[in-house]
């Protein structure tokens, strides 16, 4: 595989898009290797979700537009970033017992961590924010046919 691969897609802050991202990096990352129905895609799926409804929810209407991007280094390491245009940094709510949204970062720096990875949030130079996930690339490699053939 090469030493860098990268992807990126420009998606509408629309709820509709939140499946959208999920869709893009699930099948970008079938095709760099990892299958759709492995437990670290139905991890990874999960984290986008939550950062593309971050993305959505919590701009307020300020940034029409989020980037998913995807990068893999070496075959080593995967960082996934959404990026919009509203200054605020995301920050921790109280999230009672009750209430239906507030732990979307606590699950996305949960799951992260269970992976062996990390969570940032950086500013862009436009004024906006990239909140991103760092993994390790656990792609398990490719079965190797080692039979041996037998003459007659």
């Amino acid at each position: 595989m090469a030493d860098h691969l990268e992807a990126s897609v420009t998606l509408p802050s629309d709820p509709a898009s939140v499946s959208a991202a999920r869709g893009y990096v699930v099948s970008t990352l079938a095709e760099w290797g990892l299958s759709a129905e492995t437990d670290v895609a139905d991890t990874i799926r999960l984290i986008v979700s939550e950062l593309a409804t971050n993305a959505v929810q919590h701009t307020l209407g300020q940034s029409p537009t989020f980037t998913v991007d995807i990068e893999l280094h070496h075959d080593e390491q995967l960082r996934i970033g959404v990026t919009d245009s509203h200054p605020r940094f995301p920050k921790r709510l109280p999230a009672a017992v009750q209430q239906d949204n507030g732990r979307g970062l606590v699950i996305i720096r949960w799951l992260t961590a269970e992976c062996g990875g990390r969570l940032r949030v950086r500013p862009t130079r436009e004024g906006g924010k990239t909140v991103s996930i760092e993994l390790p690339w656990t792609v398990p490699a490719r079965a190797v046919n080692t039979s041996i053939q037998q003459e007659p």
